[in-house]
Parts: C-alpha cells; structure tokens; sequence
C-alpha cells in the first residue's frame, strides 16, 4: 500500500461524526497518508457507515477504477462490503502498512433506460411498479424473446447485489467470481391466463437483457439503482448488461466473501 497514501473519506457530515472519526484521521496523518478533500485526488477511499454509505460512496464518486475502496462500520451490525470497524482503526492502519490485506474485484452491472447514458449498479436494477397495479414486461435475453412478465417488477443483481433485495425474494446467492446477473420476479401473475417462468435465473455475463414495458395503463415504473430511485418517467427500455468496470476493494486476507455471508445470515 506504500504506492497508495491520499485517503479520502466519505461519511455523513456532523459535529458528533466529525468528532468520532477525529482520531482516525490523526493516525493516518502519523503513518504517512495523506487526507484529501477532492475524491478525484485519492487513490483510497474510505466509506465510514454500513453497507448503504459504501454503496452511497462508490456511487457518489463515480465509480472509479484507478483506486481502492474500502469500507468501516460504525456498529456492531455484520456489513458484507465492510471489512473493518471504527473501534479497531489501529488494526486497520496496521494492516495496510504491513500488507495484511487483499484487493477483491466485484461485478458492476450497466443499465441503460431508453436508450440514455448508462448507470451502474453494485448491487442491483430494480424496476417495479409505481401504483397498485401490476406492471407488464416483455423480458429478452440477447435476441430471444424469453417471456411476458406480469407483477409487481423485476430485480437484475449483482453477485454481490444477491444477498441483499434480491435475497429477500428468494433469489439465489452467488459467489462474486462468477461473472454474472441475476433475474428475480417480484410477485409475479402465473395462472391460465398469465405465465411467466416463475423462478429467478442467472445469466453469464457475456449476455444482454433487454425489458420493455408493455403500454397497459402503467408506464411510470420506478426504477431502482441500489438504493436511490431514479426519477425518470415514460419508461420503454431498459438494457442491462454486466460491465467491464470493476469496484476493487481492500479486504482483510482471513475475511472472504462467504465468512461475511455465514457472520450477516447464519
């Protein structure tokens, strides 16, 4: 880490914050980082909260590819993109200066919507209905019109993004070294009438997603990209593929991806 010293920290601005994470900043001023105001400027960048500020972070400072990010909870609360804690902070020093630590890739998905500027997504793509009344999309994978889908929406995650809503609608966990996505129903209609395949399924990330809303009376859809909402109308396409970009992010050698998962659910 020796070739990464400007740290920029993204957290919740407050006098109580600003207090609590005083001693932090002051240690890594002794070991030799320096602290930037400009995201732009560092090569790390550290989200201080839970899940939701890291997601907030990577967002918020564009997704870069040419730094590491790096995740501190402020709770006891299990964090699945967190690997440290604000109460061991010497811990968290020592360890990037000795090298204690590992860099881990995770899969990004692109969504574009109406044919627009791409968003990215570490988590998930949610698209759903805005009213209480089920939203109808035809759903293609590559150029293979798949199915009609009927119900409250559709979820299009990340590996990573699978323990999160996607989880709590039964879709599958996946490992994050598996380039992939996966496609969840949210309540879908399955009768005489209406069928869809009625379970999630995961796609190799070499393929493409396309969903078209179908013009029944519900054509403001909310979509969903992590944890914001995006306030755009009129939906017709959305387009979904897994990106070439990566997050990369510090990690602790003896803390993998499925020691988080068993310490968040089991």
């Amino acid at each position: 880490m020796t070739n990464r010293s400007n740290l920029f920290f993204y957290y919740k601005h407050s006098v109580e914050h600003e207090e609590q994470l005083q001693p932090l900043f002051n240690l890594a001023k002794e070991n030799g980082f320096h602290l930037v105001d400009n995201h732009e400027q560092a090569n790390i960048i550290v989200s201080v909260g839970g899940d939701g500020m890291f997601l907030q972070a990577v967002r918020k400072t564009g997704f870069r590819q040419d730094c590491l990010y790096m995740g501190i909870t402020v709770n006891e609360h299990a964090s699945l993109y967190c690997d440290f804690h604000l109460s061991n902070f010497n811990e968290m020093v020592r360890s990037m200066l000795h090298d204690d630590i590992e860099v881990r890739k995770f899969p990004v998905i692109e969504a574009r919507i109406n044919k627009t500027m791409p968003f990215y997504c570490l988590n998930e793509v949610s698209i759903r209905s805005s009213i209480i009344k089920t939203i109808t999309l035809d759903v293609f994978i590559d150029d293979l019109y798949f199915e009609r889908f009927r119900g409250d929406g559709l979820i299009v995650s990340t590996p990573t993004g699978s323990t999160a809503y996607n989880k709590s609608t039964k879709g599958a966990v996946v490992d994050p070294k598996i380039p992939c996505f996966q496609v969840t129903e949210l309540a879908s209609l399955n009768n005489n009438r209406f069928r869809t395949l009625g379970s999630s399924f995961i796609l190799s990330g070499e393929r493409k997603l396309y969903l078209q809303t179908v013009d029944d009376g519900n054509d403001h859809p909310i979509i969903g990209i992590d944890n914001e909402a995006l306030p755009i109308r009129n939906i017709e396409e959305v387009a979904v593929k897994l990106s070439d970009c990566v997050i990369k992010t510090v990690k602790l050698k003896n803390n993998s991806y499925w020691d988080r998962v068993k310490r968040t659910f089991l």
